[in-house]
């Protein structure tokens, strides 16, 4: 759990959100806001991705 926690692409991808978050409760609503949710979701789990990946080859150099 630690990797996520600390990971910096991960922390990233929530600031991120928090922008979205913003723009949707302010902005207008229309077909961008949902392509920037998409976006969003698409970089939170390109984040998560990375983390597991980086983890597992630290797994593999460990053994």
């Amino acid at each position: 759990m630690r990797k996520f926690i600390f990971s910096g692409t991960l922390i990233s991808a929530i600031l991120g959100g928090w922008s979205t978050l913003q723009t949707t409760r302010r902005g207008p609503r229309d077909w961008r806001l949902v392509l920037m949710w998409i976006s969003w979701a698409a970089t939170v789990a390109i984040a998560v991705g990375t983390v597991i990946e980086q983890s597992r080859d630290a797994d593999e150099l460990e053994e």
